[in-house]
């Protein structure tokens, strides 16, 4: 069990079970969303509980998929594919230690001008 949670704190939730790599995605929408590109590891819904959502709402960023943040805060929490059981979870707001390595970098051919590819892990373009 990990515990997870948006800087204000309303949003608190705990995952039972989850990837234990992390997706870093270069795409404009996460870099958009994020600030810079998006750090994330994957839970299925049944796995994650909510001790407090006051704070969650969701986007639809595009038929795609939708995300979820903190309206209070701004903190991005999830990503979710539509039609999916589980969600993209923001690899940074997880309680440490988290025991992640890094998964992969997807996107890479829409990663941003001013920071250099990092090569802890194998890329995707697309």
């Amino acid at each position: 069990m990990i515990k997870g949670r948006c800087e204000c704190g309303d949003v608190v939730f705990e995952l039972a079970d989850y990837r234990n790599t992390v997706t870093f995605c270069h795409c404009s929408q996460c870099r958009r969303t994020s600030g810079h590109y998006w750090a994330s590891t994957v839970a299925k819904i049944a796995d994650l509980t909510f001790v407090k959502e006051t704070g969650l709402t969701w986007y639809q960023s595009s038929k795609k998929a939708r995300r979820g943040f903190c309206k209070t805060c701004g903190a991005s929490l999830f990503y979710q594919p539509t039609g999916t059981d589980h969600y993209g979870v923001a690899a940074g707001c997880l309680d440490l230690p988290t025991a992640m390595t890094p998964g992969k970098h997807i996107f890479t051919a829409d990663k941003a001008d001013y920071y250099a590819s990092p090569d802890d892990a194998p890329h995707f373009p697309d």
